[in-house]
């Protein structure tokens, strides 16, 4: 595609704020919240990352698709995100393994993306005024039409969005004479996930969000696992409630992301919308059991309440987000359950907390 055949485009956000830039090629209007990444790379993994289904994302690496695409480097069945925003789209790409160009990873998905946009003023614009609903427009609707449509897009807080990523059907993960057996309850599960645990000999079962603890258990496995995913936790009553059970048959649990807000909701712990979430891959973590920090890739905009952890007698804070005191890992004093609300199965990304999975199939072996 030429550069001077490109179409102008807009951002519009709910509070009425227009951010202007050009269309790549594919015509439409695109809604959801719109949030920011701060990782320099891993692009596709982002823009298949299921805990994004929903979300408009701001790319704050200014330079998108310049690398292309490999198919191998994909967290799920497809793209997740509902539409882009970046500084520099690349058309032309450089590097010896891509398997095609972003443009028409895009026009294939059908995502529509805005570049060409102060993507700096637009971060710092969010930074100040919160995570609010937008709308993408390449197609020349009208700014008032595309405000009507835009106030009648939900909210995410109260938004249950694992429905819309997770497996219709169980499917098996894995070598089937690994060592240990995983149960995993799919909200929006990332498949570097699923091959961290299989390359620590377990063999997955993964389960729809809507099954029960019944239904995982029918696989007989030595542990549980809560995935992460999109949207808001309070919805999920019946995860909340396989979470429960699982606690109360006194099984290995473990969860990441929204698995570990579940986890947070199943022993009476809210949790709430942040003002803006964690996304990025440089985010530091205190671990306050080694003493130690870690640099950690995170996704989230909801998390779990620390006053009301910390006075629940049977929960202990493990990890705690640096910059902003928020929790970042917990444990059950009295089970065998243990969570985190970033991302160690990062790729790209930092590896600090790989070691979680071997603690996993250590609590498995007990």
């Amino acid at each position: 595609m030429k550069y001077t055949t490109r179409k102008s485009a807009v951002l519009l956000l709910s509070d009425g704020t227009i951010f202007h830039g050009k269309s790549i090629g594919i015509s439409g209007t695109t809604f959801g919240e719109v949030c920011f990444n701060t990782g320099m790379t891993g692009y596709q993994e982002i823009f298949t990352d299921p805990s994004y289904f929903g979300q408009i994302m701001v790319a704050t690496n200014p330079h998108i698709g310049n690398y292309g695409v490999n198919d191998n480097e994909v967290e799920s069945n497809g793209i997740k995100i509902a539409g882009l925003v970046c500084k520099n789209f690349s058309f032309n790409y450089s590097r010896v393994d891509a398997s095609g160009s972003l443009e028409d990873y895009f026009a294939k998905h059908d995502l529509i993306c805005i570049s060409d946009v102060d993507t700096r003023a637009l971060v710092s614009y969010i930074r100040e005024n919160g995570a609010m609903n937008s709308v993408i427009c390449t197609d020349g609707t009208p700014i008032e039409e595309l405000k009507a449509a835009l106030a009648k897009v939900p909210d995410m807080k109260g938004l249950e969005l694992a429905s819309k990523v997770s497996t219709k059907e169980p499917y098996f993960y894995g070598d089937e004479n690994a060592k240990y057996k995983v149960s995993a309850l799919d909200l929006g599960i990332k498949t570097n996930i699923l091959r961290n645990l299989a390359k620590r000999d377990c063999y997955i079962k993964v389960f729809p969000y809507d099954s029960s603890y019944a239904d995982l258990a029918s696989f007989n496995p030595d542990g549980f696992f809560l995935s992460n995913g999109p949207g808001d936790p309070e919805p999920l009553d019946g995860a909340i409630q396989v979470a429960k059970e699982i606690l109360a048959n006194n099984k290995p649990l473990f969860g990441i992301c929204l698995g570990h807000q579940v986890i947070g909701l199943a022993n009476g712990i809210s949790t709430y919308k942040m003002f803006n979430g964690h996304r990025g891959i440089n985010h530091p973590v205190s671990n306050l059991i080694t003493g130690k920090g870690e640099i950690t890739s995170q996704n989230h905009g909801f998390a779990v309440n620390r006053e009301e952890l910390e006075a629940n007698a049977d929960m202990e804070i493990t990890h705690l987000h640096l910059n902003d005191g928020t929790v970042a890992g917990m444990r059950m004093k009295n089970k065998n359950c243990f969570s985190v609300q970033y991302h160690p199965e990062a790729s790209p990304g930092p590896h600090d907390s790989s070691y979680l999975f071997d603690q996993f199939v250590e609590n498995l072996k007990k």
